[in-house]
Formats: structure tokens, C-alpha cells, sequence
């Protein structure tokens, strides 16, 4: 089975884009545009990994970890995104429980050997 990779983006450009690159490599990508759309998915799926925008539109996309952190099973891992690169919301995303942070824009290729790393991980459990 492919790996399971859910997107949490707002922009529709990042969101071709990387799914795009995603599927290329081999994963399942579902994409959501809100947080309400993305518990839905994290409720009738078992994403791998979230790869989760820390701005939605008016939304925190940290107010998503409650419901990761209580996901039943194996537990996704969260990546965050964001276009701040300061020390700060590095901090607030760890503490949350993201496994790290990525800054947009988001090399390809640091992407993708990050995924394997992380789902190399998850497969030795």
C-alpha cells in the first residue's frame, strides 16, 4: 500500500504543486483546505504523514494537534509549514507536537528525502 500523506494547505498552487511531487514518488496524497476538512480525512483514513500550513486562511493550523495527538493507532507524523522562520514558531510547533517545521518555499528534493526518512521510521515499528 502507498504511503498516506495529508496535505493541510490553503493555496491551491502549493497544493498542486506538492501533490504533484508527492505522487511522482510514490505516496497517496488527500488534500485539505481546512481544519474541519482534514479532521474528516483524519477520520476515515490513516495518514503517515500531515503535512500541515500553519496559517489557514483565519485558522491556527496548530488547532489541528489535539486531534492528531488523539488519533487512536499509530500516530501520524506532523510536519509543519510555514513562511516564518524565526525561533519562535519553531518553539510553539515542536511544543505542539509537530515532528519539525519546514520553511516555504520547500526545497523538492529536502522533501523528499525527509519523507523517506520519516516513513522509514514509521515502518520499522
Amino acid at each position: 500500500m502507498l504511503p498516506h500523506i495529508l496535505l493541510v494547505e490553503d493555496n491551491a498552487l502549493v497544493i498542486d504543486a506538492l501533490t504533484m511531487l508527492l505522487e511522482e514518488t510514490g505516496h497517496r496524497v488527500s488534500a485539505a483546505t481546512t481544519l474541519a476538512q482534514a479532521q474528516r480525512v483524519m477520520s476515515e483514513e490513516s495518514p503517515d504523514v500531515v503535512l500541515l500550513d500553519l496559517t489557514l486562511g483565519g485558522e491556527d493550523g496548530l488547532s489541528l494537534m489535539p486531534s492528531v495527538n488523539a488519533t487512536r493507532g499509530t500516530r501520524p507524523i506532523v510536519v509543519a509549514l510555514t513562511g516564518h522562520d524565526d525561533p519562535e514558531t519553531h518553539a510553539r510547533c515542536i511544543a505542539a507536537g509537530c515532528r519539525t517545521v519546514l520553511v516555504k518555499p520547500i526545497a523538492a528534493m529536502k522533501l523528499k528525502g525527509q519523507l523517506a526518512e520519516w516513513l522509514g521510521e514509521r515502518a520499522a515499528f
